[in-house]
C-alpha cells in the first residue's frame, strides 16, 4: 500500500491515537505523537502513520495531552470564520434557555466539539476559559466573534485553573472586552442571586445545578435543609415551597450572601448557620432533630482518582447523616460533581449508605447534566455531574 504525502508542519500520529479518533474520542496524548509538529501553540493538521488525513487539531506543545483535534474534515483550515460558524451554532442550542434564566454555559469545552473552551453568560457579561495553549492562540479571534454573536458588553478570562499551568500559560484573571462587574444578578426560574465572576467558584456561580434547583425546589415541604449551601442557590428554591430552610456552610462570608439572596427574593424563612456539615448533622441527628427536605451538594471530593477511596468515604457519610436526619416520607437530593466518581460508583455508595442507615428510600429521580453542559457519550470527561432524588419509605 503506498503512503500519502506528508503535510508540512503535521502532527503524526500512531495507530493507537488514529483508533481513538475514530471512536470519538478528541484526545491525542504525548505518547501517540509520532512525529511532532514544528509549528508554536494553535491549530495543525493530523495525519496517520500511514500519512491519511485526520483533520485538524489544537496542539500544545508542553502539555501531555499534545492533541485535542477539533476538525474532522481535513479540507476544511480552521480560520477566524470557523471559529464562527462553531461558536454560533453551540451559542443557538442554547436558545430555549433563554426564557428561564440570563446565566448559563455557551460551550462546553469538548461537549460542544471545542476542547479546552468554556464560556459562560452571565446577563450582558461572558466569563471564558482558556484552559489550553493551543485554544488560547486563537483567544483573539474567539472574543471577536464572541462580542459579534452575544453583543455582550464585557468579556472576563478567568484563566486560574491549574490546567493552564500544566499547558505552561500564566494562571490569571483578565478582562479582555468592555467591563465586568464583580457582582451580575442572576435570574433563574424566579429567583435572583448575585454571581462573582473575577473571584467567585468557578466561573462565577454553579451554573450546573440550575435544572436540579428547580427540581427539589418543586417537590420541597416542611422543614428543609441544604447542606453546602455556599452562597445558598439551592436554598432560594427550597424557600418557595418548603416551610422553613435551614442553609448550612462552613464559610461565614457565603452565608452572609445568603442572607442578602434572602432578602433580595422575599424570603424570611432561611436561615444560615455557619458549621461543618459532618459534624452538624451527627449532633442534629442525636438530638432527634428532622428534616423534611433535603438537599446534599457537596464540592469535589474526588479531585484525582488517587483520592477516589477517601472521597467515596466522606460521600457515604454525609449521605448516611443526611438519610438518618430525614422524615419519613421526606427526599433528599444527592449530587456528585466528582468526575472520577462514576456513576457506578455513586450508585453503590447510596446503596450502601442506605442499608447502614437501616431505612428504605426509593429511588423518584437520576439527574445529569442540562442542556447546556452537554456530556458526549463518547468523551467521558464531558461529564461530571449526577445527582438522585431519593424519598424515605419508612
Amino acid at each position: 500500500m503506498s503512503r500519502s504525502p506528508r503535510t508540512e508542519g503535521a502532527a503524526v500520529v500512531s495507530r493507537r491515537a488514529v483508533q481513538r479518533l475514530r471512536r470519538g474520542h478528541p484526545w491525542i496524548f504525548r505518547s501517540d505523537v509520532e512525529r511532532r509538529p514544528t509549528a508554536a501553540a494553535g491549530i495543525v493538521p493530523v495525519e496517520g502513520p500511514d500519512g491519511a488525513p485526520h483533520g485538524f487539531a489544537l496542539w500544545s506543545p508542553l502539555s501531555e495531552i499534545s492533541l485535542r483535534r477539533i476538525e474532522t474534515d481535513p479540507a476544511r483550515l480552521p480560520d477566524a470564520g470557523w471559529w464562527h460558524d462553531k461558536l454560533r451554532t453551540a451559542i443557538a442550542r442554547r436558545a430555549p434557555l433563554s426564557a428561564q434564566a440570563n446565566a448559563y454555559r455557551l460551550v462546553h469545552g469538548e461537549g460542544d466539539g471545542l476542547p479546552s473552551l468554556v464560556v459562560d453568560r452571565y446577563g450582558d457579561t461572558l466569563v471564558v476559559q482558556l484552559l489550553s495553549a493551543g485554544v488560547d492562540a486563537w483567544t483573539e479571534q474567539i472574543v471577536s466573534a464572541l462580542i459579534e454573536l452575544t453583543g455582550c458588553t464585557g468579556i472576563l478570562a478567568r484563566n486560574d485553573p491549574a490546567a493552564r499551568g500544566r499547558e505552561g500559560l500564566p494562571r490569571e484573571v483578565r478582562l479582555l472586552h468592555g467591563d465586568v462587574p464583580r457582582t451580575v444578578e442572576v435570574e433563574e426560574h424566579g429567583v435572583r442571586y448575585f454571581a462573582a465572576p473575577w473571584d467567585g467558584q468557578k466561573t462565577g456561580a454553579f451554573l450546573d445545578q440550575r435544572e436540579n434547583r428547580v427540581l427539589i425546589g418543586s417537590l420541597a415541604r416542611g422543614q428543609a435543609l441544604d447542606c453546602f449551601a455556599y452562597h445558598g442557590s439551592f436554598a432560594l428554591h427550597l424557600a418557595k415551597q418548603a416551610d422553613r430552610v435551614v442553609a448550612l456552610d462552613v464559610s461565614a462570608p457565603a452565608l452572609a450572601r445568603v442572607h442578602d439572596h434572602a432578602e433580595r427574593n422575599g424570603f424570611s424563612n432561611i436561615e444560615p448557620v455557619e458549621g461543618d456539615a459532618f459534624d452538624v448533622l451527627r449532633t442534629w441527628y442525636r438530638e432527634g432533630r428532622r428534616f423534611d427536605t433535603i438537599v446534599v451538594d457537596p464540592p469535589a471530593f474526588a479531585k484525582t482518582k488517587n483520592a477516589l477511596d477517601g472521597a467515596l468515604r466522606g460521600y457515604k457519610d454525609i449521605n448516611l447523616q443526611a438519610m438518618r436526619l430525614l422524615a419519613p416520607g421526606g427526599l433528599l437530593f444527592t449530587a456528585s460533581c466528582s468526575f472520577h466518581l462514576s456513576r457506578g460508583h455513586f450508585f453503590e455508595m447510596l446503596q450502601d449508605a442506605s442499608a447502614d442507615s437501616g431505612r428504605a428510600f426509593a429511588l423518584r429521580a437520576i439527574t445529569g447534566q442540562p442542556l447546556d453542559h452537554p456530556e458526549l457519550i463518547t468523551v467521558p470527561e464531558t461529564g461530571y455531574l449526577k445527582g438522585a432524588l431519593l424519598e424515605a419509605m419508612n
